[in-house]
């Protein structure tokens, strides 16, 4: 397993726009269609990496503990579906249905909303406040495969609390660990 760390970009980064077709319900769907009132995740995920499937049901806790509170839960998967295809957009589409992924799972075929991002592995986590202004990015947790620290999200759960308190997070924010992004082949990555 490649263990490949997120870039650390900068906090007050604003979110880049973007508009992706969601595979669950076969609509596009823009930053702006499903921004939240208080704030916003985005997860840079994908079906078959295991450092994922590692934390798939902390991805529907948190989701299903925070939406109620403003916050919006937005996934993409960006990895190159030709050299990968169990990340095709039809296997998304049934992945995200068995996990019961309550928020959308978006197709980013051209890879361009992973490089807008600078995301680098899968899962790759960001958190924007309500003026789409980053406030986190990083890991869930310290829990990754086989190393045996419960899966919590307590780092992205320490990010959340403190913005809807308004409060600032004092925490350290560690990079995530994952699957490098597929990058196609003819990609600047």
């Amino acid at each position: 397993m490649a263990r490949t760390p997120s870039n650390m970009i900068p906090l007050g980064t604003k979110a880049p726009d973007f508009s992706l077709l969601d595979v669950v319900s076969g609509q596009d769907i823009s930053l702006s269609d499903v921004k939240g009132e208080q704030a916003t995740v985005l997860f840079f995920i994908c079906n078959h990496c295991p450092f994922v499937i590692h934390v798939n049901e902390q991805l529907v806790k948190l989701a299903n503990d925070y939406q109620s509170k403003g916050v919006s839960f937005i996934a993409i998967s960006s990895n190159d579906v030709e050299n990968y295809p169990q990340d095709a957009p039809d296997l998304m589409k049934s992945h995200a249905a068995d996990n019961k992924y309550p928020f959308p799972y978006l197709y980013d075929e051209t890879q361009e909303v992973a490089k807008a991002y600078d995301a680098a592995c899968t899962p790759d986590n960001y958190v924007f406040d309500a003026e789409l202004k980053l406030v986190y990015r990083g890991q869930l947790d310290d829990s990754r495969p086989g190393n045996g620290v419960e899966v919590s999200g307590v780092d992205l759960r320490v990010a959340l609390d403190c913005l809807l308190v308004g409060e600032k997070n004092t925490r350290l924010q560690k990079p995530s660990i994952g699957c490098g992004i597929k990058w196609k082949p003819n990609s600047t990555q």
